[in-house]
């Protein structure tokens, strides 16, 4: 087991510590309050340059903890909630999987900084911009470093107030408000779920700091027991809502309609693996949880499938990296699933370069096509932007799985952990590869290749972008690349250094349920048949994608042309959200109506202006006793008097 420690120098490390959410922070701060009144170079600067600082303190911290032995450590600021038996501390745990996550958020995170600079550069609110994601970063900082659950909870609500301000941060469009709400709204479903995991999780342990919680899990003798089952399911529709998992996806590819710089950053890079993060970090309690295990296993391929199917008929750039996240994180949850904890991470890694290259490399062409998304309305980019392409090139490579760029290795690590645990389950990953290599081809071809087919103005337009966006693109091309190579296959015979580096976070896991976390025990012969087959199918969806849209020339049918029933049903999305809208929105709200009308106007206003209009009425009738005869006075004076004599001697 890993032992908890302080460090021996802590009042630095607690400073360096305090610093890296810190710093965001104080960009926020000086981006907001300077808005509009701060020149744009400077802005960019700020924004950029805290990032850049975390990043560094971050690599310190890392080259540091290596150095030590690798011993996590708790950094204790203060004591922040003391209720009874409730005592949260103000603290961080910085450990393997912490740090991991860290570089990935700082490291992405200004990158996509230094490519905001150039793509937000004409926006009237460029500050406004800046300050919010510094403050995403701060948020998402302290999701990830937090030493137990409430305060992995505050950064967990405040990424999911940032998405609402960045998903509709051109709030003069409607229906990007509404996808703002949409967001806001799903998000707080399973906020719900994991606001009542705490809580069962505090009733159970007496605590959610991580270190108590995993120790006394530990201890555990019995192997799905109730109250494991209902904390790890209640936990697991957290990570639903905000990693978009069935039936709690249909917001994240509405949430497109922010900038592309916040779509690489939220919801492909960082945010939307918090609930990745969250399982593992909650490892010791899943393996005691096998059932919901299962559950996760089966809701990670069903959202992989789905959203796959989807993305093969999208024409929106946008929309077709959306699903495809979607598609990938399902991937991720189907590796927790089958306790390929170190593979569904790896995986978790190498997406976080391609698809932020993706993403940005759809914002470079956008920018390039005068904010046209379309891809019916795009072709020939390659000889425009050959930067782009290059880079797009790369990361569509590595999201297909095609060695030897990133998502090889982790796409066949995660499925042959599949295979070892359901053949059935392996069969329907390998199809959901098939899927992706061919939308995403279907995505490059459609877009770079061919004549093009937009207008003579878009034409015209046609350039490069500038180097702040394609230095981060060319950064994150060489990261999807070499990136792979962190977790280089046993079968080779090479180190896989993602999987040692990570070992110690499952010791408390190991000691609840031995046998829990093991290595692959495939023989070489099948981890090389199931490399071909993952290869091989990816290699046959890339050729059929170049014979029907390159050597073919076919073309997406045009807006409103009659599709097919299975073609039009995938096109619409399996009309999920027209679903939702019929059984769970009208509903709501002719409820909503019925109450307005019966309890609201009827019942309380009821109630409120009867009494209203009864001392109106009584005021006015009383009125006609004040007429100003003295005579009358003294006369009502004498009679209460003996009204009460009265009373007092016969009643008293």
């Amino acid at each position: 087991m890993q032992e908890i420690v302080m460090p021996s120098n802590n009042e630095d490390m607690a400073l360096l510590c305090l610093l890296i959410p810190l710093l965001p922070l104080l960009g926020f701060i000086l981006n907001g309050l300077g808005n509009r009144k701060i020149a744009k170079g400077l802005v960019g600067l700020i924004g950029s340059a805290t990032v850049l600082a975390s990043f560094l303190i971050t690599v310190y911290l890392f080259l540091d903890f290596t150095a030590n032995g690798s011993k996590p450590y708790v950094v204790d600021f203060y004591s922040w909630i003391s209720v009874g038996t409730l005592q949260i501390g103000f603290s961080f745990l910085i450990d393997q999987l912490t740090l991991l996550m860290m570089l990935m958020v700082t490291g992405i995170g200004f990158l996509i900084h230094v490519y905001s600079a150039g793509y937000m550069s004409h926006d009237e609110n460029y500050g406004k911009f800046f300050a919010f994601i510094n403050l995403f970063m701060f948020s998402m900082l302290l999701l990830v470093m937090g030493s137990n659950y409430v305060m992995m909870f505050v950064g967990w609500e405040g990424v999911g107030l940032c998405s609402y301000l960045l998903i509709g941060f051109w709030n003069k469009n409607t229906n990007y408000n509404n996808a703002a709400k949409k967001a806001f709204i799903m998000n707080r479903i399973g906020d719900l779920g994991f606001l009542l995991g705490i809580f069962l999780i505090f009733i159970t342990f007496g605590s959610v700091s991580y270190p108590q919680v995993f120790a006394e899990a530990a201890r555990y003798t019995s192997i799905d027991s109730p109250v494991m089952i209902a904390i790890t399911l209640l936990l697991f529709i957290g990570a639903m809502g905000k990693s978009a998992q069935l039936p709690l996806f249909t917001w994240l590819p509405d949430a497109m309609a922010g900038p592309t710089p916040v779509s690489a950053l939220i919801h492909a890079a960082t945010m939307v693996t918090a609930g990745i993060y969250m399982v593992l970090r909650s490892n010791v309690l899943y393996v005691l949880a096998p059932t919901t295990l299962d559950v996760i296993a089966y809701v990670g391929l069903a959202t992989a499938l789905v959203a796959a199917t989807i993305g093969l008929a999208q024409n929106d750039i946008k929309k077709v990296l959306a699903y495809s996240t979607v598609s990938q994180l399902g991937y991720m949850f189907l590796a927790l699933g089958v306790m390929a904890f170190s593979s569904s991470i790896f995986h978790v890694l190498t997406h976080a370069f391609f698809k932020a290259l993706l993403f940005l490399g759809a914002g470079s062409v956008i920018h390039a096509m005068s904010n046209e998304q379309d891809i019916r309305n795009m072709g020939g980019l390659r000889k425009y932007v050959p930067v782009t392409f290059l880079t797009f090139l790369i990361g569509t490579l590595a999201i297909s799985g095609i060695p030897p760029f990133a998502g090889f290795f982790s796409k066949d690590e995660l499925l042959a952990h599949v295979y070892e645990h359901d053949k059935i389950m392996w069969a329907f990953g390998v199809l959901t590869s098939f899927m992706t290599a061919f939308y995403m081809f279907r995505l490059l071809f459609l877009t770079f290749f061919g004549e093009f087919r937009g207008t003579e103005s878009q034409r015209s337009h046609l350039h490069e972008s500038p180097a702040s966006m394609t230095i981060p693109l060319i950064v994150l091309a060489i990261l999807s690349t070499i990136g792979g190579f962190l977790g280089i296959p046993a079968v080779f015979g090479a180190t896989h250094y993602l999987g040692d580096f990570l070992a110690p976070i499952y010791d408390f896991a190991r000691l609840a349920n031995g046998a829990a976390i093991e290595p692959l025990h495939l023989d070489h012969a099948t981890e090389y048949m199931l490399m071909a087959i993952s290869v091989g199918v990816a290699i046959v969806a890339i050729i059929i994608a170049y014979v029907m849209y390159v050597s073919k020339s076919t073309r997406p049918a045009p807006e409103g042309a009659r599709l097919s029933p299975v073609h039009n049903l995938i096109y619409n999305k399996y009309y999920i959200d027209e679903l939702y809208n019929t059984i769970i929105v009208r509903p709501l709200m002719w409820l909503s109506g019925a109450f307005f009308r019966f309890i609201d106007l009827l019942v309380v206003d009821g109630i409120v202006n009867g009494v209203g209009k009864v001392v109106m009425l009584s005021g006015r009738t009383l009125r006609y006793a004040q007429s100003g005869a003295i005579g009358f006075y003294i006369l009502i004076m004498v009679f209460s008097i003996a009204l009460i004599l009265f009373l007092n001697f016969f009643i008293g």
